[in-house]
């Protein structure tokens, strides 16, 4: 029996509730949406539940079906040979339900689906399906927002910890978690936790009968297994210089903490004209940027270039594409990101 510790408001049915509406001010003022969600009508926010259906490539069933065979032949009770054959219904065609805005504040932009997310999830999906890397594993996301890349990662991993900021992030994370509870490793763990990146790490345990301890405080018992965390997940979040540079705090501290760790970092590059650089740039991007050396070049000169942060772009052209119905567009980035320190 999977274990799922969020906590959550009362699930929602799966009937889109009465859609809210708000005035063309306070969108153009306050509300962002994202490029996921364009299209739906103006002034119209949600909260909805969609059915995120995922599709197994023709380019990848042969792949699949040879990372999931078995090199063990079994006989049944008359001697006959069992063939191993895969469930092509749940394993090449299933969907996630997730709930969601199509319009939020800007602090509560994780109640959105993200285009790096998608793509991210493509990349985690893929990932389970040609090897035999994330089986089993401790994983933490930061800023996992709807929750959707760490559900899927849930299907496979030993325990995965939703990380992001804010109640209502929080609270409709937690929903998206047991809307989908029947998807994860019967063996496994998912935790929604509260991570903000501006505090210490390890955070401070509020005791259980605080007043301060909520449903998403964390215990020493958690605590103690982010410790054995080899993977890290991140998508969307490099839109802010300032989020951005407590990112990478918390990152170095999480990195820094236990077994070694990999970062996987999928980003959207947004241009906008600057008045400063009286030019087109992506915001964010170039902070993020000056965080990274690439990995040739700590390989040519690794002395005195310690602690540092080493980073490869993957190429986005060679993963499938498992989530229907989206458009990637050409400003996705997925980052695999390394933390080499003097202990290494």
């Amino acid at each position: 029996m999977e274990r799922v510790t969020a906590s959550p408001p009362p699930s929602p049915s799966m009937q889109t509730p009465p859609i809210q509406s708000i005035n063309a001010g306070d969108l153009e003022d306050e509300y962002v949406m994202s490029e996921v969600h364009l299209g739906c009508p103006p002034g119209l926010f949600g909260p909805y539940i969609t059915h995120f259906a995922f599709s197994l490539p023709p380019e990848v069933e042969e792949t699949a079906e040879d990372a999931t065979s078995t090199s063990t032949l079994s006989l049944d009770d008359n001697g006959d040979l069992v063939l191993c054959r895969r469930n092509k219904q749940s394993d090449d065609n299933f969907h996630v339900s997730i709930q969601h805005n199509t319009t939020s504040k800007i602090p509560s932009v994780g109640l959105q689906v993200w285009r790096a997310e998608l793509v991210l999830a493509d990349f985690v999906l893929h990932k389970i399906l040609t090897s035999s890397d994330f089986h089993g594993i401790v994983s933490l996301e930061l800023g996992a927002g709807t929750g959707l890349v760490g559900i899927l990662l849930a299907r496979v991993a030993k325990t995965v910890f939703l990380t992001d900021h804010g109640d209502d992030v929080l609270d409709n994370c937690a929903i998206n978690v047991h809307l989908n509870t029947e998807t994860f490793n019967n063996q496994g763990s998912v935790y929604v936790r509260e991570l903000d990146w501006k505090d210490s790490w390890p955070p401070t345990l509020a005791l259980d009968n605080s007043s301060t301890r909520n449903r998403y405080s964390w215990n020493s018992l958690e605590v103690d297994e982010v410790q054995r965390v080899s993977l890290l997940l991140a998508a969307d979040v490099i839109y802010s210089d300032d989020l951005t540079d407590a990112f990478f705090s918390t990152v170095e501290r999480l990195m820094s903490y236990g077994s070694e760790k990999v970062l996987y970092l999928a980003l959207e590059k947004r241009y906008n004209f600057s008045m400063d650089d009286l030019d087109v740039v992506a915001n964010g991007y170039s902070n993020f940027r000056s965080y990274l050396r690439d990995v040739g070049d700590y390989k040519d000169s690794k002395s005195g270039l310690l602690p540092c942060f080493v980073g490869k772009c993957l190429d986005v052209t060679q993963i499938p594409q498992y989530v229907r119905g989206y458009d990637r567009g050409t400003d996705i980035e997925i980052w695999e990101i390394k933390y080499e320190n003097i202990r290494n």
